[in-house]
């Protein structure tokens, strides 16, 4: 029976990480997470390109729009949605994870989501680098691996 695997070797790939500015105390720990582990991986520097947005709001469209552009084999999705005293909290994070999930169903890469959401500042930071890991690390590899298995499906 054929197995067929996605490669953890980046070496022709061209990768994008859509990041928010907002919690850039975490976002940039993500970011760094990814960079490094995509450099890993063997993504070349010049095939990494990195699209600030404002928040993570913002996200689902530049991810549907990077999508569409055929210039990315995958896409990864970062961001620090840290909960409020008010409903904001629970509107972001759907609206952010469906727009995402969206384009990564409908669109024509596959994209990786990093968006952290979490109760406190401490949980952010424990799954930016801290005990918990880092969420852009692990998305990294997810991409590699997901980007090499649709290369490979549709040979």
């Amino acid at each position: 029976m054929p197995e067929i695997v996605g490669q953890l070797n980046g070496e022709k790939l061209n990768i994008a990480i859509v990041v928010a500015k907002f919690n850039d105390i975490v976002t940039n720990k993500l970011l760094n997470g990814a960079r490094e582990k995509l450099l890993q991986l063997n993504v070349a520097e010049q095939n990494i390109t990195v699209v600030k947005v404002p928040g993570a709001m913002e996200i689902p469209r530049i991810v549907k729009l990077l999508s569409e552009s055929e210039r990315f084999d995958g896409i990864i999705a970062l961001g620090a949605v840290v909960k409020g005293e008010t409903a904001h909290f629970d509107y972001v994070c759907a609206e952010s994870a469906t727009g995402v999930s969206q384009t990564s169903l409908n669109g024509f890469v596959p994209v990786m989501y990093g968006i952290l959401t979490t109760e406190n500042m401490a949980q952010a930071l424990n799954r930016a680098g801290g005990k918990a890991g880092n969420k852009g690390s692990e998305c990294a590899v997810d991409v590699v691996e997901m980007a090499n298995l649709e290369i490979e499906l549709k040979k």
